[in-house]
């Protein structure tokens, strides 16, 4: 049935992450309730808001690793294509932003 996807130890890490996140950002709620508040969003965000908003960010920032891995490898000369571990970073990153300034 998944035969399709490519199942690679990143895609998996990326995607144990979001459930571990899911189910923390689950129990943190049910413990202590969000209230809004304005970051650098244009929009008043709670939590869960801000997950959602830094978990398609993230998704976005694969995509478009992704989408230019095989151009940097005439961009800066590389033997091979970069690793994914680098998109995984920078999207775990551009998600602990949004959560914490968002």
């Amino acid at each position: 049935m998944f035969e399709w996807m490519a199942w690679t130890l990143p895609v998996a890490v990326f995607f144990t992450c979001i459930v571990l996140m899911l189910v923390g950002m689950t129990v943190w709620e049910l413990r202590s309730p969000t209230v809004e508040r304005k970051g650098f969003l244009p929009i008043r965000t709670t939590r869960g808001d801000r997950l959602f908003i830094g978990l398609l960010s993230a998704a976005y920032v694969n995509l478009a690793f992704v989408a230019v891995s095989e151009k940097m490898i005439d961009w800066f000369g590389l033997a091979q294509e970069p690793s994914i571990w680098f998109s995984f970073v920078a999207s775990m990153a551009v998600l602990a932003l949004v959560m914490r300034k968002g």
